[in-house]
């Protein structure tokens, strides 16, 4: 399942086949997911999966990100704000996140392979950028600072 574009129905086949009861709040959670396009936090699928199945716990949602990750299926990064999930199949970025405005950009596949080989070169060092975000001034906010 890692890096292709499933869909609901094979994650919630993916979860039985490891021997997981599919509960409701299981698949109102998958289903959320499913629906997201980007980034969401653990928070915000709470509150929408509330929205269709109350009382869903926020440790069920957690746990259920950490099944899905653990599984391939989603990939988590540390942003300012806290961890935030998406499709593992949406591949490798880097977050670029102002820290005035709170817009978000990001490194693709190729400005993250040649950031890893600039650290690689200099310091000997490879990088894991997964998780990883990049805080920063964006450039609307510095021309506006200047």
């Amino acid at each position: 399942m890692t890096g292709s574009a499933a869909n609901g129905d094979d994650i919630l086949a993916l979860l039985r086949a490891n021997g997981l009861r599919m509960t409701p709040q299981r698949r109102a959670i998958v289903a959320e997911i499913m629906a997201t396009d980007g980034h969401i936090n653990p928070a915000d699928v709470a509150r929408r999966v509330r929205q269709r199945v109350p009382g869903v716990n926020a440790s069920t949602v957690y746990r259920t990100l950490d099944m899905l990750e653990d599984m391939g299926v989603l990939s988590h990064a540390h942003l300012e704000t806290g961890a935030e999930y998406h499709r593992s199949s949406e591949g490798l970025h880097v977050h670029l996140i102002c820290s005035r405005c709170g817009s978000e950009d990001a490194l693709d596949a190729a400005e993250i392979e040649q950031l890893r080989d600039v650290v690689a070169q200099r310091r000997r060092f490879r990088p894991d950028f997964t998780h990883f975000a990049i805080s920063g001034i964006c450039a609307a906010c510095a021309a506006s600072a200047n």
